[in-house]
């Protein structure tokens, strides 16, 4: 059984679980036994999204947990996401609908705006151009977007909503309109990339940071032989040594101390109880300063899809890093 996970509450008192399962481009056909057994080892939060594909899986998993009565509904902390394609304020509402009846719940406890680029409207996920390498775009603005989120939690269809991949700038732009300030900044974080000024931004403001592939993500399907892989990098492997933990656990333990929610994905049972074990040890200054060190700009996650939209998050910097 896994340590009792702790608790972070953002800045409306809300309490989430500060680990939960990811379950981004984990396989179809094993995502709803990995609910299973993340809930069986102690897990109470589960991020999904959308334009994952799997949320009907992740539905039957936690489903399965609650008829068996190994946990109640409001145990569970469920998080989603608002996909690209459905930023228009007259379509949110139909969008969560769509995801809550997919999850097979009647609210979830945050709903996030996926990415700060809207597509063109529509159930394709990926509206392609000719070229086939970027999507067409739609020119609706997040912040049209983001009152008809506030709408959801006014409806009692979401407990806490926040965004997803916003840059400082965009988080600001957020902040100035909201009556409904965000809970939370879900973004990619790790020791290649720690996105430093974003998250002393968010945390000043009192938005909570959520990482997401804090292992650097090694099974994303666009990974090339030659990329660095931070699971093997020599100084992660010297901090598992001396803890006498595994690379993963480091990793994630990096991510708690700096005061991150954090969402590490798994499907293998053994590994989503081992990725949990990380509240029983602690990564003294040398090791917190080791692990800041190897920061490269190393992002994964580019959403090369929609370079040239006008609110990518980080196409200038992602640019400027590989010139």
């Amino acid at each position: 059984m896994a340590p009792k996970i702790p608790t972070v509450f953002f800045k409306n008192g809300s309490p989430i679980p500060a680990l939960g399962l990811g379950t981004w481009n984990s396989p179809p056909g094993q995502v709803t036994q990995a609910v299973k057994d993340a809930i069986d080892v102690g897990y109470r939060h589960i991020d999904c999204a959308h334009v994952y594909e799997n949320e009907h899986e992740v539905g039957a998993g936690i489903a399965a947990k609650v008829a068996q009565g190994n946990v109640k509904r409001e145990d569970l902390f469920i998080t989603s996401k608002l996909w690209n394609t459905y930023h228009r304020p007259d379509l949110v509402k139909g969008a969560l609908q769509a995801t809550l009846r997919n999850l097979n719940l009647k609210y979830l406890d945050l709903y996030l705006i996926h990415w700060p680029v809207a597509y063109r409207e529509g159930d394709v996920l990926f509206p392609l151009r000719p070229d086939g390498k970027r999507v067409h775009f739609s020119d609706v603005d997040y912040i049209e977007t983001w009152p008809a989120m506030e709408r959801l939690v006014e409806a009692g269809l979401v407990r806490n909503i926040g965004l997803s991949n916003f840059n400082v700038q965009q988080v600001q732009r957020v902040l100035d309109v909201a009556r409904i300030p965000p809970a939370t900044n879900q973004i990619e974080c790790h020791p290649y990339l720690h996105q430093a000024s974003l998250t002393e931004f968010c945390k000043r403001h009192d938005v909570t940071i959520t990482a997401y592939s804090p292992l650097g993500s090694p099974a994303r399907p666009w990974v090339k032989q030659d990329d660095p892989v931070l699971l093997e990098d020599a100084v992660v492997q010297r901090l598992a040594q001396k803890h006498s933990k595994t690379p993963a656990q480091i990793l994630i333990r990096y991510q708690h101390q700096l005061g991150h929610v954090v969402i590490p994905k798994s499907v293998s049972r053994q590994r989503i109880a081992s990725n949990a074990d990380v509240f029983g040890f602690e990564l003294d200054a040398a090791d917190l300063q080791q692990l800041a060190g190897l920061e490269r700009n190393g992002r994964i996650c580019p959403e090369s899809f929609s370079f040239g939209h006008p609110h990518h998050p980080f196409e200038a910097e992602f640019r400027k890093g590989r010139r």
